[in-house]
């Protein structure tokens, strides 16, 4: 596993806790060797992470949108930009370039391109890594929507540690290195 796709939010959020443990985590991914896949913004969550990752000499692929591009809200930073005709072939190639797949704060973008890859997982089409970066709590309630999707019985139950939630960077590549794809796993 060496490249990470990051989905994460272009803004920075009202706590500085969030900018600041995303650089983070570009700075760690850096160190590990890890390379980042992501939107190619500069500003936010995405460009903090991106920042730690090229600060600490790393690599960061952007994947952007040419109707994004055209907006001028792409990284000036890059190892490599990828431009594309769609947000759908963004994802696709995103997911394409990816070793495993993290999601970190963010908004309806993030939560909707990170659970296109838990839903593809869930039936098949990849079995690489998912996991969420769950800076200050962010995701609490999500793992609450989840178990409750699940206790519901509109989620199979062998699907409940498919994206856990990580409060560090350490423990979140601990998480994907370890992971099993859903057709290796064992349930009693």
């Amino acid at each position: 596993m060496k490249r990470i796709a990051v989905y994460c939010g272009a803004s920075k959020g009202k706590n500085d806790i969030y900018m600041k443990e995303a650089y983070e985590l570009g700075k760690y991914m850096a160190e590990q060797g890890y390379e980042l896949i992501f939107g190619a913004g500069s500003v936010g969550i995405m460009g903090a992470i991106q920042d730690g990752v090229l600060d600490y000499g790393g690599r960061a692929i952007g994947v952007m949108p040419n109707m994004l591009n055209e907006r001028e809200i792409t990284s000036q930073n890059l190892t490599e930009l990828i431009l594309v005709d769609s947000m759908h072939e963004r994802k696709f190639k995103m997911a394409e370039l990816a070793d495993a797949f993290v999601m970190a704060p963010g908004g309806a973008g993030s939560l909707e391109e990170f659970f296109e890859m838990y839903s593809w997982s869930q039936i098949g089409i990849h079995e690489k890594p998912i996991a969420i970066y769950n800076i200050n709590q962010f995701f609490n309630p999500l793992s609450t929507m989840l178990q409750h999707m699940i206790d519901e019985g509109f989620i199979d139950d062998k699907y409940k540690s498919l994206a856990p939630l990580c409060d560090t960077p350490e423990s979140l590549f601990e998480t994907l290195n370890k992971y099993q794809p859903l057709g290796s796993r064992t349930y009693d």
